[in-house]
């Protein structure tokens, strides 16, 4: 599962919609949000646009696996198309805001998470005047969280740089990242560690269970005892 993050404005969207026309077979998971539509946006393809009514009834029924307010609007992830491409094995991919990558980390750890970043600030907010979507005071607001949410971009497991003009090649990145996960070998101490009735665990526990199991690298050494770590 790809999370895929970044401040107002950083182009997204662009990256998604590129990522829709490879030879990936992904799937894309629609957030709900409670925004108005922009001008050139498809309901069901850009967000699935929703009453704050009807939103809440998502919310209140647990049908939303992560749910922010963002600019005084409602953003939503809906649980069932994530829950239901994983059990199949599928590669999914779904666009949140900060806070909404941080809720998905504490439930879906194992997921990889990306930092879609500026070349800089300016640019940045180049790119959000040019759009002319905001206000000046919600221009202002957006280039104000922006600044600090490019601070939460340690928080990811990468950070690819969108550069103008290069939506492909931040698109190629983007895969690039997704294979060598594929090639990562099972993390020992996620895999195959006994947790207690509170999740508690040992590092004797990991290491005896990960020697059992003969965990290794991709590269073939014995790594029992010393488990890697997903989070990088």
């Amino acid at each position: 599962m790809i999370v895929l993050s970044g401040p107002s404005g950083v182009g997204k969207d662009a990256i998604l919609a590129t990522l829709r026309e490879t030879d990936h077979s992904w799937t894309f998971v629609t957030t709900l949000t409670t925004r108005p539509i922009r001008p050139g946006e498809v309901d069901g393809g850009d967000y699935h646009f929703v009453s704050r009514d009807e939103y809440r009834k998502q919310l209140e029924g647990n049908r939303l696996l992560e749910s922010a307010n963002v600019y005084g609007n409602w953003y939503g992830v809906p649980r069932s198309p994530v829950e239901s491409a994983l059990d199949r094995g599928d590669d999914v991919i779904v666009k949140v805001d900060i806070q909404g990558a941080a809720t998905i980390r504490e439930i879906i750890p194992q997921a990889i998470f990306v930092f879609l970043a500026p070349p800089s600030l300016d640019e940045l907010t180049a790119r959000l005047t040019r759009r002319l979507t905001e206000s000046p005071a919600d221009l202002s607001l957006r280039i104000k969280t922006a600044r600090e949410e490019m601070r939460q971009a340690v928080q990811f497991d990468y950070v690819v740089i969108n550069h103008n003009g290069a939506v492909a090649e931040t698109v190629a990145e983007i895969e690039t990242i997704v294979a060598a996960e594929k090639r990562r070998a099972v993390p020992c101490d996620a895999a195959l560690a006994s947790t207690g009735p509170g999740g508690e665990q040992s590092g004797e526990d990991v290491a005896e269970r990960a020697a059992d199991r003969e965990c290794k690298h991709p590269g073939g050494d014995d790594i029992a005892g010393d488990a890697p770590s997903y989070r990088r």
